[in-house]
């Protein structure tokens, strides 16, 4: 069985207020700056709303900064992003169970924010003059961080709400505060060996990412949903990773061929065959890779069953 280490945890909590507008500001501290693929903050609101639902009236909408004003105020107490466009007028407040913070996570049995009880998180989705005088909801935070006075500067969010009776037909909603994408998403064919034919996505809200040098390429960690796994990508030796590339390439890097491998829970290949993707990347001043979008395809053993993947580290 192979292993990794050096897993570790990366957003943070804090506390105090600030008010910031997308829009107008957009200082966001990137992971990195590249001559290529920079990774761009997204602001973004959305929600679908099922008939019978109170609040959105069955509709849907999506707002973006050239559509709408989005703004985040508040702490990872509480915080709070408003929505004003041509289109419409909505809130949303997240709250923490009191006497706590907001970090990346799933929240239940989610009341209204204000009258929340016990160890109850709070949720309150307003809009265009009706609200919900309950509330049963739940809502996810793939991604929350703050300022050094503890203000809110990047959220990342789903929610759904319920108003008035747990049963009642429910808004869904996704809340994007100058947040940089994160995730791994697998799918595996019946037959291959690392995936066992299955396929997951791993979230902040459920797991853990982290991203180091490995010789001239990447090593790609993920943590979570009871999985471990690890990704691999190098270029093809003397040269270095470059946005916008397909890559052939082998379990091991040589001239002209990059190299993949991809393994977790306990399972690894020998040999590999396939192909990767670059899509964004980021370096810092030294040439380090801080952000990372790719695809591959993966062939354990020269076999025809492939595993799949989509990296997002900040990009």
């Amino acid at each position: 069985m192979r292993s990794s280490t050096g897993w570790r945890r990366f957003l943070t909590g804090g506390t105090a207020a600030l008010t910031a507008t997308i829009g107008l500001v957009t200082a966001l501290a990137a992971p990195a700056q590249a001559a290529t693929g920079v990774p761009a903050p997204v602001t973004r609101y959305s929600h679908t709303s099922e008939p019978g639902d109170s609040l959105g009236q069955g509709g849907s909408v999506v707002f973006t900064p050239r559509t709408a004003t989005i703004t985040a105020q508040g702490t990872a107490e509480s915080v709070r992003v408003r929505v004003s466009g041509d289109a419409g007028r909505w809130e949303v407040e997240l709250a923490a169970p009191i006497g706590e913070k907001l970090r990346p996570g799933v929240y239940r049995d989610a009341e209204r924010a204000a009258f929340r009880t016990g160890r109850a998180p709070g949720l309150d989705v307003s809009g265009d003059g009706r609200g919900c005088n309950e509330v049963h909801g739940r809502f996810s935070v793939d991604q929350i961080e703050t300022d050094a006075s503890g203000a809110v500067t990047v959220l990342d969010a789903t929610y759904t709400q319920r108003c008035e009776r747990a049963d009642a037909p429910a808004l869904k909603g996704v809340v994007k505060y100058r947040a940089l994408p994160l995730s791994y998403a697998w799918t595996s064919d019946p037959g291959d060996y690392i995936g066992q034919g299955a396929h997951l996505t791993h979230t902040g809200a459920t797991s853990t990412f982290a991203l180091r040098p490995w010789g001239d390429g990447v090593q790609y960690d993920v943590s979570g949903r009871r999985e471990y796994v690890t990704a691999l990508l190098t270029p093809p030796t003397g040269e270095r990773l470059e946005a916008g590339r397909t890559y052939r390439a082998e379990r091991g890097s040589g001239e002209g061929v990059a190299g993949l491998d991809v393994y977790g829970n306990g399972r690894g290949c020998n040999t590999t065959t396939g192909e990767f993707t670059v899509t964004k990347l980021a370096r810092d001043d030294d040439g380090t890779v801080t952000a990372l979008a790719a695809t591959f395809v993966q062939h354990c053993e020269g076999a025809e069953p492939a595993l799949r993947g989509t990296i997002h580290y900040y990009a």
